[in-house]
């Protein structure tokens, strides 16, 4: 029995989330900011009720190391991106992508972009990965939206598994 394209992007996403889970049962609302060396990036409250999300517009060096907070929201923001790609919606900026702050608003967040990219991709066939997507990736013509799903999960498990070291090294820190 042969497998498509599609169905195999979505199972490796499927397999990836599930993992995500294991650490999302178990955060807890400190853990999202906790930080975990001197020089880290972490989200901040505004004094409006609002996060910010450190930043820089070209990679500082060195790369500072990110908290739960700001890899959540990081992962929020680029899959709601790739969601309004591929739903054919005008993509948001990052400082359209709010975070619902520490703990549980967080994970309910992320679950429900993850229903909101799985509705998305469902119906997707073999032949609408090969259509022309840009986004991670703008200027190249043979970018498809196939590639974005595989990026997609990609930047996926490297979150999920810079989220669960982070809850790991925390825990074992007695945190």
């Amino acid at each position: 029995m042969s497998t498509s394209r599609s169905e195999l992007l979505r199972g490796q996403w499927d397999m990836t989330w599930s993992l995500f889970e294991y650490h999302l049962e178990r955060l807890r609302p400190e853990d999202f900011l906790w930080e975990p060396a001197p020089h880290h990036w972490t989200m901040r409250p505004d004094g409006t009720g609002a996060w910010t999300a450190d930043w820089a517009d070209t990679e500082p060096d060195p790369v500072p190391v990110p908290t739960v907070a700001w890899l959540s929201w990081h992962l929020g923001w680029w899959l709601s991106v790739a969601t309004d790609h591929v739903a054919g919606r005008p993509p948001r900026g990052r400082e359209d992508i709010p975070w619902p702050g520490p703990g549980e608003p967080a994970v309910e967040w992320l679950r429900g972009l993850r229903q909101e990219w799985q509705r998305t991709v469902a119906g997707l066939t073999d032949a609408d990965l090969g259509s022309p997507a840009r986004f991670p990736v703008p200027d190249d013509p043979a970018h498809t939206v196939g590639h974005l799903l595989a990026w997609v999960n990609v930047e996926l498990m490297k979150n999920v598994a810079e989220i669960g070291q982070l809850r790991l090294t925390r825990a074992a820190a007695g945190g």
